[in-house]
């Protein structure tokens, strides 16, 4: 969205990478930053933002959005994927493990499960039920589709750091495969954000995957988003 130059690379121990332990981090020069927080705060020390366009209340609303997603979307995921315990059992602790020989996958995926479910546990998570999760969920994408409404991006015609963050944890919602669509259907709900994610793919992603890896997922994640 910055049009700087960048080269995606998949590693299987990216977390293991990142100075913080989490993902998303950028390695540029002899610098690692990790975390959309700080990487912004890097790229906008370089000159480069997508936010210098909005007023002071404007930048207290989009930074409010922003923490709304964080709270809601990114716990219910992580909720989804480690305190769901079909879901832990059939795809998260194969997938999380695949990289790994036995015992080392079965190893880091139940040291995984436990630092998830310790967080949520000190955040009043643990003890919500898959029902309340995906109310929170859908209430939190009523609040974002009634925000987008007819508009292009969050704040009309360009996008800002918030539609970043959304369009990654939509995105990722409606095309990471679960044990039942419950959490995707929650999405699907609401046809501006579908709109909204189709508009992001389109402009920002297709035609830039250079490896056939790449592109497989987006064709697959594409069908998922046309259903």
């Amino acid at each position: 969205m910055c049009n700087l130059p960048v080269r995606v690379v998949c590693r299987a121990n990216a977390e293991y990478m990142s100075p913080s332990g989490k993902v998303p981090f950028i390695h540029v020069g002899n610098q690692v930053v990790s975390e959309l927080g700080p990487i912004v705060q890097f790229v906008k020390a370089k000159g480069h933002s997508l936010s210098d366009g909005l007023d002071e209340v404007q930048k207290a609303e989009m930074k409010a959005y922003m923490e709304l997603v964080n709270n809601m979307l990114l716990t219910a995921e992580l909720y989804l994927q480690w305190c769901d315990d079909v879901t832990v059992e059939e795809i998260t602790h194969p997938r999380y493990g695949s990289p790994y020989p036995w015992p080392l996958n079965r190893i880091l995926s139940y040291q995984k499960q436990w630092e998830i479910r310790r967080k949520m546990k000190a955040i009043g998570w643990a003890g919500k039920s898959l029902e309340q999760v995906l109310e929170d969920v859908d209430q939190c994408c009523q609040a974002l589709s009634q925000r987008l409404g007819t508009q292009p991006y969050f704040f009309n015609k360009q996008p800002t750091e918030l539609d970043a963050l959304v369009f990654g944890h939509l995105f990722t919602i409606l095309t990471t495969q679960l044990t039942s669509d419950e959490l995707s259907e929650k999405v699907k709900n609401y046809s501006n954000l579908i709109a909204f994610c189709r508009r992001i793919e389109q402009q920002y992603f297709e035609g830039h995957d250079k490896d056939s890896s790449a592109s497989a997922t987006s064709r697959s994640a594409k069908r998922s988003l046309l259903k």
